[in-house]
């Protein structure tokens, strides 16, 4: 059985959608039988011209052709799942919507659009949400719960040896007798590094010698570095825009704590949050904002903390709670890593939808 891949997101495109699609292509049991058509290259998208979709329908009407393709797996509902619908007419392929969260939202704005996400949804032989937020959303616009299924971000288990690198790091940044915070991300809003810089004066003021760090870059970089300076926060906070795999898996290691308190604004928010497991996976506890699709990664007490991402005062305490009960530290983070090994391994989670076509 032949399965395309049709996405908008793929690598060298970088970002959580992109790499939930390569991990789907490098662990599919048959490798042999599944393709990719991507636009990385803008083949499929052209904003000159209307609709500005048209170039996917004919490479995919090509694609499925040439390659005899028996299903797609539609990476976005809107533009390429209005794509496979109409080439599913004629070349008489199944098609399956692949939904992340944000992408959703967007297709449900505006009557026109939501009469055509209807189409498409229920044209669809599946429809896989990437996690349980999402799905109940969809449920809620279909009405029925019929071809939904949810199939979470995995993660790979790394086992390097990186002692002397992680030693490098902390003389560099001086971090002996520290304890660390860590954020890794793109710095966008819904992220919440506003609200944890906002939270630290209380937190200071128990815990002197913290230093959060903040790995990434992004639109809100220049913001955040406005409230460092506004709350005088320049010895407490270390900004890293370009760290590298290699590095940010040392700063995993290196932390005492992973904070994201990601919020939804405006429909934009976190669909998962694969890096509340990878610090799990390190055997780190998180904190985490109690918004969109985040409780499939965080379960409030087992591997981390959930907070009001929209409370300074709530996030400040459950930094100053973990700060000073290492136990509990250990335990969240130890439950953290099992957990993440049991039940988010990459292989798991693509032989679910392998097996849901199939």
């Amino acid at each position: 059985m032949k399965i395309l891949l049709f996405t908008l997101e793929y690598p060298p495109f970088k970002g959580g959608v992109a790499e939930y699609y390569e991990n789907l292509v490098k662990y599919w049991p048959e490798p042999k039988e599944i393709f990719v058509l991507e636009n990385n290259n803008n083949s499929l998208i052209d904003n000159r011209i209307w609709p500005k979709w048209l170039p996917a329908l004919f490479k995919l009407t090509k694609e499925a052709e040439e390659k005899k393709i028996h299903h797609v797996l539609a990476g976005q509902i809107l533009p390429l799942g209005t794509v496979a619908y109409l080439v599913s007419k004629f070349k008489k392929f199944e098609y399956s919507i692949i939904i992340h969260g944000l992408d959703f939202s967007l297709a449900s704005r505006g009557l026109r659009k939501r009469w055509l996400t209807k189409i498409i949804l229920v044209g669809a032989k599946n429809i896989i949400c990437a996690n349980s937020y999402t799905a109940k959303l969809v449920e809620n616009f279909l009405g029925s719960r019929e071809k939904i299924i949810v199939v979470n971000p995995g993660v790979e288990s790394r086992i390097t040896h990186k002692a002397q690198r992680i030693t490098q790091i902390k003389k560099k940044y001086n971090l002996e007798n520290k304890f660390t915070l860590l954020t890794v991300g793109r710095l966008v809003k819904r992220k919440g590094v506003d609200m944890v810089l906002k939270s630290l004066p209380k937190v200071l003021e128990k815990n002197p010698d913290l230093i959060y760090v903040i790995i990434g870059n992004g639109p809100e970089e220049e913001n955040i570095k406005n409230i460092i300076t506004e709350l005088k926060l320049e010895k407490n906070v270390l900004i890293i825009p370009d760290a590298n795999d290699e590095e940010k898996n040392c700063w995993y290691e290196i932390c005492d704590i992973f904070i994201m308190p990601a919020r939804n604004i405006g429909g934009d928010f976190e669909g998962f949050g694969i890096v509340y497991l990878e610090a799990n996976l390190a055997g780190k506890p998180v904190i985490a904002g109690d918004s969109g699709g985040i409780r499939d990664a965080v379960v409030y007490g087992e591997n981390g903390l959930l907070v009001n991402p929209e409370n300074e005062e709530e996030i400040a305490e459950a930094i100053i709670k973990l700060a000073r009960d290492e136990n509990l530290r250990k335990k969240l983070g130890e439950q953290g890593r099992q957990r993440t090994i049991e039940k988010f391994d990459w292989e798991k989670q693509v032989k679910k939808i392998y097996n849901l076509i199939k």
